[in-house]
């Protein structure tokens, strides 16, 4: 008997960009991949690099709430801690944004581990906006970046600089997928842009979250 597809989420738990700046999880990027996955049938399990309970980034919340995303929502109240277990099971791993992302994600052992099987195994990667800040430092076994002669996308440099946020970065997303030998495509900033290279598929900005997770269905799809 066949059985549900599974995809494992794993979200950020960092909550500050500095002293008057607080961030985490951007709300849509992880809402709308997740209603698009459970929508397909697909069982989601979502995970934090800390565990416990995750924090949104007060700009992703909007006054209105969006009855849509409640389930999503209260996925967060109290998250799995990321564990080395879940690099099996799952047939795709999904990386929301957030600029949380980019302090967390990258010094991760634990979520470098779960991308270094993945795709050792072949499996569906997807990541949309900061979430490729988890890319820049996964490797191959042989320590061949993940990304190395893969086409890539993520939250560009000039969307960065508008958002007055590079100085902040430790790092921009872009020029470090670049300089880790990934070939950088991208879209108008704050357009819909999602780019899928093989079982890699990455996103641009929050606009982006939805075509992310569709390419990431078809991704799986293809692989039967």
């Amino acid at each position: 008997m066949a059985t549900n597809k599974r995809i494992l989420m794993v979200v950020t738990n960092h909550t500050t960009i500095s002293d008057d700046h607080k961030t985490g999880l951007w709300l849509e990027e992880f809402a709308v991949p997740y209603e698009v996955f459970k929508s397909k049938g697909y069982d989601v399990k979502v995970t934090s690099i800390s565990g416990g309970e995750v924090a949104l980034d007060p700009n992703s919340i909007s006054e209105e709430k969006n009855e849509d995303w409640a389930n999503a929502e209260a996925e967060l109240q109290d998250t799995a801690k990321l564990s080395r277990e879940d690099a099996s099971e799952f047939d795709a791993v999904f990386l929301p944004g957030g600029h949380g992302t980019m302090f967390d994600f990258p010094d991760s052992e634990t979520l470098q581990y779960v991308l270094q099987q993945f795709a050792e195994e072949g499996k569906v990667i997807g990541a949309v906006c900061h979430g490729p800040a988890g890319l820049v430092n996964a490797t191959y076994k042989d320590g061949t970046p993940l990304v190395k002669g893969k086409t890539v996308n993520s939250f560009t440099d000039e969307e960065e600089v508008e958002m007055q946020l590079d100085q902040h970065m430790p790092f921009l997303l872009e020029s470090k997928l670049r300089e880790k030998g990934g070939n950088f495509v991208s879209a108008e900033k704050w357009t819909d842009f999602s780019v899928r290279d093989g079982n890699l598929v990455t996103g641009q900005n929050p606009m982006s979250s939805r075509s992310t997770a569709e390419k990431v269905i078809e991704a799986i799809e293809s692989q039967g």
